[in-house]
């Protein structure tokens, strides 16, 4: 099996979930670190435009967004699994969950520290988060508001693990702790009012610890370069693979463009359907440095343009 080689930065709160994914199953993996902000020139002869972190490579396979990473290790790792048989459908909701936990955090984080942050990437989180014009004193005002919402909704998780529970579905660590986990990580590294507010969440916090030791897996540093000789010398290994109840139509070898829901001004990725189902979708593109690759996002928070 080619090598799973993870695009993120040590300080990316999103990468933060994966890298904890992969040291549940115990993983060896590649590391390339990519940049903070704009322009990024390696990046974008793999994913066509997407400009989040992280993304993943497997070959010349692209995988965009936390949750299409997710499925994708579980498929490719099955085992041992951060996924637990029942709960395996639940974990992926409760991604969503954190998904939009995330965006409070984010908006606490923005809020309360903008006027402090380099304007490059104040500006360009900004936008990436709130749209194209966004409200920043607003959203400073805000941030009593914002942490109330996510103080009560840690405290579900609390109470959850207050019932004797180490993880979040039993005595294993699943990849809904993960989903949780890089939620708390952000909070209590990059906003001074964080640690206080996880203080008052003693079953939270010792679960924190316990997510915190399992580590990140086992990874060497590669090259941009690198990663993208070895895009180059792959071929897609996606199988071509249609969806005859796919509410939008969509076919193999259609041109499509994909794009987050939310409007940020990031250009879209456009490309000819590969695979599609009710939880992906896969493009193929090309590019002069790399060749032929195949790119994934999640159906859920993007928008398949025809």
């Amino acid at each position: 099996m080619p090598d799973l080689i993870l695009h993120h930065y040590p300080p990316s709160p999103v990468s933060e979930k994966i890298r904890v994914v992969l040291g549940m199953k115990g993983i060896s993996w590649r590391s390339v670190e990519i940049p903070r902000v704009p322009p990024k020139p390696d990046v974008m002869p793999l994913t066509g435009g997407y400009r989040r972190t992280p993304f993943m490579q497997i070959g010349a396979d692209i995988y965009c967004d936390s949750a299409c990473m997710l499925r994708e290790i579980e498929t490719r790792f099955p085992a041992p699994g951060p996924l637990q048989g029942h709960s395996q459908g639940l974990s992926y909701g409760i991604n969503r969950w954190t998904d939009a936990l995330f965006h409070l955090v984010v908006s606490i984080g923005i809020g309360a520290g903008y006027q402090q942050m380099p304007e490059g990437f104040l500006q360009d989180r900004a936008r990436l988060f709130f749209g194209v014009e966004p409200d920043l004193p607003a959203l400073q005002a805000d941030v009593p508001h914002h942490a109330a919402q996510l103080r009560a909704q840690l405290g579900w998780v609390d109470e959850h693990l207050a019932a004797e529970r180490a993880f979040l579905f039993g005595d294993l660590p699943g990849v809904a702790d993960a989903t949780l986990y890089y939620l708390v990580w952000f909070l209590r590294q990059r906003w001074s009012g964080g640690p206080g507010l996880l203080a008052e969440f003693s079953a939270l916090g010792a679960w924190e610890a316990r997510v915190a030791a399992i580590g990140h897996g086992q990874s060497m540093p590669m090259s941009a370069a690198e990663a993208l000789d070895i895009a180059r010398a792959a071929q897609p290994a996606t199988p071509e693979q249609g969806d005859e109840r796919d509410p939008q139509g969509l076919r193999v070898g259609q041109h499509v463009s994909v794009i987050p829901d939310l409007d940020s001004g990031e250009p879209a990725v456009e490309g000819a359907v590969r695979l599609v189902d009710r939880n992906r979708i896969a493009v193929l593109r090309s590019d002069p440095r790399v060749g032929e690759v195949c790119v994934h996002f999640p159906r859920v928070g993007y928008r398949v343009r025809v």
